[in-house]
């Protein structure tokens, strides 16, 4: 009786999960006040108090975001129609103590800025993405999902997702809540372009751009044919295109004056968002380029910090150095491949990265880890008060992209491989599994192949450690030359503004080791004179000092919470590198280095 009435449950609740279902309805009889009416309807659930809630989080956002305030006029039906209870428990949570099975739950959503990350909803453009616009419950996460759309007349009706169309109009289905989470949507006046691309072992593949922009068809044209040429240069780093699960891929892309500037991953779509007023095709790619190499970094090679993702909280990770910073190097990489990049732009971007490394307090005393860690603070993250960034925190993307150039370089050198290797062998072991990974299966990695003792050694020093890296000595082996971009010129180490009421005070956080920081002068100090200068605005105080050479000592007259007070600074060189080529020094550049040059700078697709 026992073994019978166990499987009678067991039987019983495989009945009640596979009756499970989440029904979405959208429609927009106000959009024109950038509202929409939203209804979502669980079907299945068992006899207990429904809960029913917005995200704090987003795919691709780390930090906690207030969708639920968005969210207003809440109510809740049964399956007859029936009114009934919901409580609102927390700001962004609901609670239906009782119901038959059935909850309808109905609210207005307001959305009006259209980025990565939030909703913007007007009739002609209505902009989703998932998180910041619906309400789930609570248990139901494997629950498939339908959602269907009244869209309003003066909309074009063109739909951009990754969801999943049936044969029922205006209607699409997501297997569970992280897909259906992970699927931005966009419906209006759309471009589309698209081509097929195919993997070696012959399974093809749709790419689609959908476009929302004034672009003209020409532009539309260009953009596809530049797209592409990226998309072949990320293929040949990995050797192969995901396993898209739908067949396509698809970047939704708003080039126009009405959004915010953002470009955010997903599974097997991009929402992308450039506020420009005229297209400008150039100025765009590597926002698709960026974007389109997540497909497979953090997308499917993903770090186990972030699987599965927290919808409820804030997801800190350790490896997003990696995830977004290898993804920001790759992201300018591929644009030089495909010939979308000349050198001397590449370079400019190279020089940028090493300066984040040993030129910012975050890059040379806190480790890649700790810059990741933080990314819940950062990513879009709202707070009013004021913070010491300057001192202790430099962006996980270019400090990540700084490591990557490092390890670009030493594997060139030492094992005559690119980082392309250490890719593909990230992708066959975590990416194609969908396995997650963690540090130190990624320094094995690593490791198989280079070697044990340089993977342990690079990651002990690089990236759970934060020491400085010889850049110099690597870009020479490629016929560089890191240089200082402003030798022999003088700094103070100050950000200046003049305020309304004509004060001229610090307006930034002074930042260790400059001669500023040194001697005590910080942020909303208001600085009158310099020796015997009066001084009211950054060209005044930028003149003097653009006679004065490194060690010269100036005497700075400022307030400090309204006390009068003075010092003594010992200015010092400006830090700032730039890199040059061995041919504009009359030094020759022999195959080794032409080798890695061409790593960079030659298409690696194949034929």
């Amino acid at each position: 009786m026992k073994v019978f009435f166990t499987l009678s449950v067991f039987l019983f609740l495989s009945i009640i999960t596979t009756a499970q279902k989440i029904s979405y309805h959208v429609s927009f009889p106000n959009a024109v006040h950038h509202e929409a009416e939203i209804e979502v309807t669980a079907s299945g659930i068992a006899q207990k108090p429904a809960i029913f809630r917005m995200s704090r989080s987003s795919p691709g956002r780390y930090a906690t975001h207030e969708f639920g305030k968005n969210v207003y006029n809440v109510v809740a039906t049964d399956g007859a129609g029936k009114t009934i209870t919901v409580n609102r428990t927390d700001g962004d949570v609901y609670e239906v103590p009782k119901h038959n099975g059935t909850v309808t739950v109905k609210y207005t959503l307001y959305g009006n800025y259209a980025d990565g990350t939030y909703a913007g909803i007007d009739p002609e453009s209505i902009h989703l993405n998932m998180p910041a616009c619906f309400m789930w419950m609570k248990g139901m996460d494997e629950a498939p999902i339908e959602i269907s759309f009244d869209i309003p007349k003066e909309n074009k009706g063109v739909i951009a997702t990754q969801l999943v169309p049936t044969a029922k109009p205006k209607t699409f289905t997501a297997p569970g809540l992280q897909y259906f989470m992970d699927s931005p949507t966009k419906i209006g006046d759309l471009k589309i372009r698209q081509w097929n691309i195919s993997n070696p072992d012959g399974k093809n593949f749709t790419m689609r751009i959908a476009l929302e922009s004034d672009a003209t068809d020409a532009q539309a044209d260009e953009l596809a044919a530049k797209v592409k040429k990226i998309v072949e240069e990320a293929r040949a780093v990995f050797g192969e295109f995901p396993q898209y699960d739908h067949g396509t891929y698809t970047f939704i892309a708003s080039v126009n004056p009405f959004v915010q500037g953002d470009g955010m991953e997903h599974r097997n779509s991009t929402m992308i968002s450039i506020p420009l007023s005229s297209f400008y095709v150039a100025g765009i790619l590597e926002v698709f380029s960026h974007e389109y190499f997540h497909n497979w970094n953090v997308e499917r090679i993903r770090p186990k910090t972030l699987e599965p993702f927290n919808f409820e909280k804030s997801n800190m990770s350790n490896e997003l150095w990696f995830a977004e910073g290898f993804t920001q190097y790759y992201g300018d990489l591929l644009l030089a491949r495909a010939g979308l990049a000349n050198e001397s732009g590449h370079l400019f971007t190279v020089a940028s990265l090493i300066n984040t490394k040993l030129n910012t307090p975050g890059g040379k005393f806190y480790s890649p880890v700790q810059a990741s860690n933080h990314a819940v603070f950062v990513d879009a993250a709202v707070s009013i008060d004021k913070n010491n960034y300057a001192n202790m925190f430099s962006s996980y993307y270019p400090y990540g992209a700084a490591i990557a150039l490092a390890l670009d370089l030493e594997m060139q050198i030492r094992y005559h491989k690119t980082l392309d290797a250490y890719m593909q062998a990230m992708w066959k072991r975590f990416g194609k599994t969908e396995i997650p990974y963690t540090l130190s299966t990624m320094q094995e990695t690593l490791a198989s192949v280079t070697d044990v003792a340089f993977a342990a050694d690079f990651f002990a020093k690089y990236i759970n450690g934060h020491e400085a890296i010889d850049y110099e000595s690597l870009l020479a082996k490629a016929g560089y030359q890191l240089r200082k971009a402003n030798e022999g010129k003088a700094q103070l180490g100050v950000n200046t503004r003049t305020t309304d009421r004509g004060k001229f005070i610090i307006s930034a956080n002074t930042v260790k080791g400059t001669a500023a920081y040194e001697a005590g002068l910080d942020v909303d100090d208001e600085i009158s004179k310099v020796d015997d200068l009066t001084v009211r605005n950054t060209n005044e105080l930028n003149n003097y000092l653009s006679a004065k050479k490194p060690g010269d000592v100036i005497l700075v007259h400022y307030k400090h919470r309204n006390t009068e007070k003075e010092t003594r600074i010992t200015l010092k060189e400006q830090p700032t590198l730039s890199i040059a080529t061995f041919e504009q020094n009359g030094k020759e550049v022999n195959a080794e280095m032409k080798k890695i040059r061409d790593s960079w700078y030659t298409s690696q697709v194949k034929q």
